[in-house]
Order: structure tokens, then C-alpha cells, then sequence
């Protein structure tokens, strides 16, 4: 099989389910975006810091994979097989940033990203996912998009906010808080 089949070459792109649909359209943004937060939860799983992570991490882009496949189907396709995001998979990233937040010291301060270069990747996850949130949000606002979906996103953005202050706390990275002018 080839990895390029020259189908796209006009600007348009095919949805699971068969319609084609500009390369410029929001569905496609959506799971565009998803895809590139995988490729930087893939940077965060190459971090030593997450090795004992890194099952977890690569669950993580499991469930960004499921999410990129729910939002690339046609609306209204269901017999298109695709595998299932399920609440336990929201429950997973609660569960594992309530564990973490017990080794945290409080939060009482805005924190400023950076201070290691792991770190400042765990940030620029975040940012993406936030992102990607808000893309599937307006999608949403057009189309049918499942609920989980955007919870699932907006839980791990959390979970990634969590996870940078951990990896600073083992990294041994003292935390910048923003000290506003006024």
C-alpha cells in the first residue's frame, strides 16, 4: 500500500463513512488537532521522567486515537466500526490526578509554564489539548459530537496541568508563579 494515493491533491478529503469534505473543514480540524496533541503526548512519554508513566501515556493516546476516529465519522454513520470512548477512560485520568495532587504542595498562585525542558512540553500538551478542545466545542456547536469526547478532553488538559507540576516536583524544578504588576 501506498502512503500517498494523490486523492487529496485538490484540497479535499474523505471522512470515515465516505463524504468528501474540504481539507479546510472544521471535522478536520478537530481530529487534525487530536493528532498533533497525540504527537506531543508521545514527546511526554519519551520524557525519563515519565518512565513509570509511560503505559499510562501511551493508554492516553490509545483513547486520542478513538477520539480522532469518533470525529473523522460522518455523522449519523453507525455502522461504521470504530472503537468506543468510555467513561471509565474519564475516570482513569481523575483518579490518577487526585494520586498526584496528593504528593503536590497546594496550589496558590497562577504557574507560569517552563523551568525544565520536560516540563515545558507537559505545558505545550496542555496547550494543545485546551486547543483542541475548543475546536471540537464549535464542531460541536455544528454537528453531533459525543459528550465524552469533550469531557474526555477537557479531563485530560486537567490532567496535563497536574502532571506538569508533578514532573517539576520530581525533577526537583521549583514552580514560577506569576507575580502580576499592578
Amino acid at each position: 500500500m501506498k502512503i500517498y494515493t494523490k486523492t487529496g491533491d485538490q484540497g479535499i478529503t474523505s471522512l470515515l463513512g465516505g463524504t468528501r469534505v474540504p481539507k479546510s473543514d472544521l471535522r478536520i480540524d478537530a481530529y487534525g488537532t487530536v493528532d498533533e496533541l497525540n504527537s506531543y503526548i508521545g514527546l511526554l512519554r519519551d520524557q525519563e521522567v515519565n518512565k513509570d508513566r509511560s503505559e499510562l501515556l501511551k493508554e492516553i493516546q490509545d483513547r486520542l486515537f478513538t477520539i480522532g476516529a469518533d470525529l473523522a465519522t460522518v455523522p449519523g454513520k453507525d455502522k461504521v466500526k470504530k472503537p468506543d470512548l468510555l467513561s471509565e477512560d474519564i475516570e482513569l485520568l481523575e483518579k490518577e490526578m487526585d494520586q498526584m495532587e496528593l504528593k503536590l504542595p497546594p496550589l496558590t498562585a497562577f504557574i507560569l509554564p517552563g523551568g525544565h525542558t520536560a516540563v515545558s512540553f507537559c505545558h505545550l500538551a496542555r496547550t494543545v489539548c485546551r486547543r483542541t478542545e475548543r475546536i471540537t466545542v464549535e464542531l460541536a456547536s455544528f454537528e453531533p459530537v459525543s459528550e465524552l469526547v469533550i469531557q474526555y478532553l477537557n479531563r485530560l488538559s486537567d490532567y496535563l496541568f497536574v502532571l506538569g507540576r508533578m514532573m517539576a516536583l520530581e525533577l526537583d524544578v521549583e514552580e514560577v508563579t506569576w507575580k502580576p504588576r499592578i
